[in-house]
């Protein structure tokens, strides 16, 4: 219970304090472009109510699940293709290396020519975003496993899906959620971009819209949305992590504590 307390207290520590600093910093601030925190938070009732929370919150939450899946799914199955020949990673890593540095926002321009200003867009453009830091980790962690393993399986007849599902995917999971954790916070910033171009609802479309509208508090407030809505996702994301990957981490803790009783 301690332990859980000193957790709790050290992830909210940094967060109270800063917010303590913004608050006493701005407080007698005169800008129209910086108001002060309390002018800010006193516009969150009336600016964020359950109508706009529909209209543009969860439009936005269900563009970044639909591109953030379909880059989850095809980071994994590419990847794991890619790692399992050998032929297979020195025809595509070139191409692979090429397609990484092209940043996304780039391609919002090329993906409206194809995809329209629709849905379907903002979906893409996520996707092509998020789709590499999953597949790149897809890559090494399937690379990386342990031969005596792999050797062991094919001794024993364990081979095709039996082997993909119960060596290769465990074995390479850990990798797997390193991509897809860099891949959200990728994810939440596409999805703003992909908003600002052509949108008539979302998070991104309505900081931009208060920003033209010279709406400078309800543009912050739109800000520290975004902001905790990362923070959530984060959280969400951290949950099912250590649920899946509870052998993972057990193993990790069951080593640690052997080495310390050594030592």
């Amino acid at each position: 219970m301690i332990r859980v307390l000193r957790a709790l207290l050290f992830a909210v520590a940094l967060p109270c304090l800063l917010v303590g600093v913004w608050w006493l910093a701005s407080d007698s601030s005169t800008s129209v472009y910086a108001p002060p925190l309390r002018t800010i938070v006193s516009r969150f009732d009336d600016v964020w109510t359950a109508d706009r929370l529909r209209a543009d919150v969860l439009p936005s939450l269900l563009r970044l699940a639909a591109g953030y899946a379909t880059a989850a799914v095809t980071g994994v199955v590419l990847g794991v293709g890619i790692a399992s020949s050998r032929t297979a990673r020195a025809v595509c890593e070139p191409a692979l290396e090429f397609l990484r540095a092209v940043p996304p926002p780039v391609l919002v321009p090329v993906i409206m020519l194809f995809a329209g200003i629709g849905d379907t867009m903002k979906i893409a453009v996520i996707a092509s975003g998020c789709v590499w830091p999953v597949l790149l980790n897809t890559v090494a962690g399937v690379r990386a496993l342990d031969t005596v393993a792999a050797e062991t399986a094919r001794s024993y007849g364990v081979t095709g899906l039996a082997r993909l599902r119960y060596l290769v995917l465990p074995s390479a999971s850990p990798q797997i959620f390193a991509g897809l954790r860099q891949a959200l916070s990728i994810g939440v910033i596409l999805m703003v971009i992909s908003e600002m171009f052509a949108a008539s609802n979302g998070l991104g479309y309505a900081v931009v819209q208060f920003q033209r509208g010279f709406a400078i508090p309800e543009m912050w407030t739109g800000i520290l949305v975004l902001g905790l809505l990362g923070v959530v996702l984060a959280l969400l994301f951290g949950l099912v992590e250590r649920r899946v990957l509870a052998w993972y981490h057990g193993s990790r803790g069951a080593r640690r504590t052997t080495g310390s009783g050594r030592a």
